[in-house]
């Protein structure tokens, strides 16, 4: 009697038609947004490097070819370290001060005080929510405009020296933007006060799901307001903090919007307010030196995305969740 065996638990695999066919339908399905990303997002970098070695006025059809001329110029220029150096300052400074401030402000609107439902904001907190957050509501070009005249040198337009001299405190009036030592400061000052009310609603979203009862154990526990932020609130709004500190990290090393407005095109007086994104801006539509400009932005791109992934690396720690 033949012998019968039975197979159990064999799936059947797909044969080479279907499988064909299941690649086509995900090549056709991805064809046309690859594409189209492709055609606008790569290819425009692609133009920027093949433009950055050539010695281009942005004006003729004809180029000529200079291979790493413009990048040997770039670093060879005093202007250009300078721009570097000022970059440098904001990517330090700007993410540092506003994420301590955001999450300064975001932990008194949510956990200040405790209060008979438990732990809570400080009293008057949903306003103090909106007063912070205001400043995201005004553009970039009007927060400029506003600073610029808060900011001026002249006495009829610097509203801040306005109000010194009102007060009797005509020693402390000085020639902000008009003195190479204080402008770039000023820019400074203007972009964390005009980030730091989306990072405080940022960080008060991660906050509001935290459970209360950790609070309540860690204050029956005898841990003060400082001790309670280090060990139960940083770790778990730390992902939020790393998106945060890496968006604002990208927005530092561009600030040509304030640096525009609020200095011109020569980044104030000297040019000590000058960052890479004006230099480029001159370079292009002010000297039509296309090639240069294009090196400046290839530069500026490869800072970005190394100084995203070191950021990213350098903030990474094991993941805290609630159980």
């Amino acid at each position: 009697m033949a012998r019968k065996q039975t197979v159990r638990g064999r799936v059947s695999k797909p044969g080479p038609a279907l499988q064909h066919g299941k690649y086509l339908f995900i090549v056709a399905f991805l064809l046309l947004p690859v594409g189209i990303y492709g055609l606008f997002v790569v290819s425009p970098y692609v133009q920027a490097i093949f433009i950055s070695m050539t010695d281009w006025t942005g004006l003729t059809a004809s180029q000529k070819w200079v291979g790493f001329d413009n990048y040997v110029k770039l670093f060879a220029d005093e202007q250009f370290l300078v721009a570097l150096k000022n970059n440098a300052i904001l990517l330090v400074v700007v993410p540092a001060v506003t994420v301590l401030l955001g999450l300064f402000f975001a932990s008194m609107l949510n956990v200040g005080r405790r209060g008979k439902s438990g732990v809570e904001g400080v009293r008057g907190s949903s306003v103090y929510k909106i007063v912070y957050f205001f400043p995201q509501v005004l553009s970039v070009a009007i927060v400029g405009v506003l600073f610029k005249y808060v900011f001026a040198p002249t006495e009829a337009g610097g509203i801040l020296n306005g109000f010194l001299r009102a007060i009797g405190l005509d020693s402390i009036a000085l020639p902000w933007l008009g003195d190479p030592n204080f402008a770039f400061w000023c820019v400074v000052l203007v972009m964390i006060w005009s980030f730091v009310g989306f990072y405080v609603v940022l960080f008060s979203a991660a906050m509001q799901s935290i459970p209360k009862d950790i609070y309540e154990a860690a204050l029956l526990d005898g841990a003060n307001r400082f001790t309670t932020f280090r060990h139960v609130t940083l770790p778990l709004v730390w992902d939020t903090v790393q998106v945060g500190w890496v968006y604002l990290a990208i927005q530092a090393m561009d600030a040509f919007a304030f640096v525009h407005i609020m200095l011109g095109i020569s980044g104030g007086p000297s040019r000590a307010g000058d960052v890479l994104g004006v230099a480029l801006y001159r370079s292009a539509f002010n000297d039509y030196r296309f090639g240069y400009a294009s090196a400046l932005g290839v530069v500026l791109l490869v800072l970005t995305l190394i100084v995203a992934v070191l950021f990213l690396r350098v903030a990474r720690r094991e993941r805290v969740e609630l159980s």
